[in-house]
């Protein structure tokens, strides 16, 4: 797959007012740093970052950034989103060497139906992401987790997880659980019964009717 180049333009003007002019022209702010370069203001087409985020590995996309003449390998660190619609309004980017061991959080991917859940169990997924160390080029877009044979009550741990550990170091610990299926939740059903013989009101209905026409007869 051919890597993804997005363009972005120093910027010059900082503040809120330049921010909110960028965002009307269809752009928003961003910065990018690292790799012992200063942190650099830039402006960017936002949809091209969100492309980056809905990719197969979103934000652990290894893509190239070019600000000028120079271009560096990045990824997206942090980003905002405008709360009531949702869109980007700010994105950060960090420089990254492709020969250096790195910590990223990978998804984990329940695969198929466990035989749990046919028999009404339900699937608890525990951890959402497994955090590893590996090279960039290394990272796996997600970590698969077969479902099928799961009963009720089995689990998976961290430590049961099929990673090519020549490449990718997990570094969650091994003992946590990753999913489980779970028994099916069932609803007490609460039944009031007559104290004597079936028919007759319960106590407290009784006691009630009786004090409302002491009322009725007071009045």
């Amino acid at each position: 797959m051919a890597r993804l180049t997005i363009e972005a333009k120093v910027r010059e003007e900082r503040g809120k007012n330049a921010s909110r002019r960028l965002r009307a022209q269809g752009m928003i702010p961003g910065v990018v740093y690292g790799r012992s370069h200063p942190a650099t203001a830039l402006t960017v087409d936002p949809k091209l970052v969100e492309k980056v985020l809905t990719s197969e590995t979103g934000r652990n996309t290894i893509f190239t950034l070019k600000l000028g003449s120079q271009s560096s390998d990045v990824l997206v660190r942090e980003y905002q989103l405008e709360p009531v619609h949702g869109s980007l309004t700010h994105v950060d980017f960090q420089r990254i060497s492709m020969d250096e061991l790195r910590e990223f959080e990978i998804p984990v991917e329940p695969i198929g139906t466990a035989a749990g859940v046919k028999a009404g169990g339900i699937v608890d997924l525990v951890l959402r992401e497994i955090l590893v160390e590996c090279l960039p080029n290394d990272v796996p877009s997600a970590i698969e987790v077969p479902m099928e044979s799961l009963e009720i009550g089995d689990m998976v741990r961290v430590a049961e997880l099929n990673v090519d550990t020549s490449k990718v170091k997990i570094l969650t610990e091994a003992d946590q659980v990753v999913v489980t299926v779970i028994p099916p939740r069932v609803e007490e059903e609460v039944i009031v019964e007559a104290e004597e013989g079936q028919g007759e009101e319960p106590e407290l209905i009784r006691k009630a009717k009786t004090e409302a026409a002491e009322e009725e007869t007071e009045e």
